[in-house]
């Protein structure tokens, strides 16, 4: 329970923890980020850490000069890339072993190629748009493991999402995060940054069963 209540108050208020952690450890913040955006992309069982907002308040504590914004974007953007490559990884190894294909009742063959198919056409959107997609962005990469998406080409599209997400939320923070009126309202935005998104896939998602 104490370790729940820490990771709702850290991501409730990330800029508070990393700016007292900073002050405390210094250059050890930039370990820290890259293990939590490592963390949230390349391990399936952890999507609910704050991705989105950390970048935002990294950019505005660059910003504000506690930390480099060149080193803080190279380690993020290594992390990030290397998270969902892991995460395809893992789905493409265990993928195979947890169904033991046709052998297995989980499971379905035809499933997994319309899942192939599917990642084959339209797996790049899906990889870029699912790095600004709390939750998405942790199953995306795995399930393209899973569906065997060839790897030269969510490699691209693992780069190319890679840098937008990183270096386009961290430059936001660091030229915005100056602002007196983002500073006031941090913690909502913070708020936005974390329910808007996810609201958008609860939507997307209500509508296409509604369809089907």
């Amino acid at each position: 329970m104490e370790l729940l209540t820490f990771l709702i108050d850290f991501i409730l208020h990330v800029d508070v923890h990393l700016q007292n952690f900073v002050t405390a450890y210094g250059a050890w913040v930039y370990a820290l980020l890259f293990v939590v955006i490592f963390v949230e992309t390349g391990v399936v069982v952890m999507p609910f850490l704050p991705g989105d907002s950390l970048l935002f308040v990294v950019g505005a504590l660059c910003g504000a000069g506690l930390m480099s914004y060149p080193v803080a974007v190279g380690l993020l953007l290594l992390a990030a890339v290397l998270g969902d490559q892991c995460n395809y990884s893992i789905g493409r190894y265990f993928g195979p072993k947890v169904f033991q294909w046709e052998q297995s009742r989980f499971f379905n063959k035809a499933a997994f190629d319309k899942a192939h198919a599917f990642y084959e056409t339209y797996g790049g959107f899906t990889i870029i748009a699912a790095r600004f997609m709390p939750f998405l962005r942790t199953f995306v990469p795995f399930v393209g493991g899973v569906a065997h998406m060839n790897r030269a080409k969510f490699t691209l599209f693992n780069v190319i999402g890679a840098c937008l997400w990183v270096v386009g939320i961290c430059t936001a923070g660091y030229f915005l995060g100056s602002f007196p009126w983002v500073k006031a309202n941090l913690d909502k935005i913070i708020w936005a940054m974390i329910l808007v998104p996810g609201l958008i896939v609860l939507v997307g998602a209500w509508r296409g069963r509604a369809k089907a």
